[in-house]
C-alpha cells in the first residue's frame, strides 16, 4: 500500500491531477498505519501475519 501511495502521489504531482494526489496521500497514510500496527504485534484484520 505504501508503494501504491507513493506511485499515486508521483503521478498526481507530475500530471497535476488533484484526485490522484489526494488518493495517494490517503493510501500512503493507511499503509503506514498498517505497518505500525503490524510491527507492534497487534492483529490487523483478524490476522497477526500477512504473507
Amino acid at each position: 500500500m505504501i508503494a501504491l501511495g507513493v506511485i499515486l502521489l508521483l503521478i498526481g504531482f507530475i500530471a497535476k491531477i488533484a484526485i490522484l494526489w489526494t488518493l495517494g496521500i490517503i493510501v500512503l497514510v493507511v499503509g503506514l498505519i498498517l505497518v505500525l500496527l503490524g510491527s507492534t504485534g497487534r492483529a490487523v484484520g483478524g490476522r497477526r501475519h500477512w504473507y
